[in-house]
């Protein structure tokens, strides 16, 4: 699994979250709205340490990461954050993994 953050992506997470030292942003699955791969569940996002990731990409020394548990959530798909310009805030695109 990948993780692709874009460079504008990136510079709102440390603008917007204020990521401590040490830690990073870890993208998970939780219940209550919807997403492209699953009703009833939206991804999250939260500042947290990585434990046993599945994925992480690091930049600017803060690893961006998706944990073991929360495989299930991205179904065989690879995760890429980009900038919505009209929103101004980050989007969620999920590429399906090459078999």
């Amino acid at each position: 699994m990948k993780i692709i953050i874009d460079e504008r992506a990136q510079k709102w997470f440390e603008e917007e979250i204020g990521i401590p030292e040490g830690s990073g942003v870890r993208f998970l699955g939780k219940v209550y709205g919807s997403s492209p791969l699953h009703e009833g569940f939206s991804l999250g996002i939260i500042v947290d340490k990585p434990n046993d990731p599945l994925a992480i990409t690091t930049l600017n020394n803060i690893p961006y990461f998706i944990e073991k548990n929360d495989d299930w959530f991205f179904s065989g798909h690879d995760l890429e954050v980009i900038m919505d310009d009209k929103l101004n805030e980050p989007d969620y695109l999920y590429h399906k993994r090459e078999q």
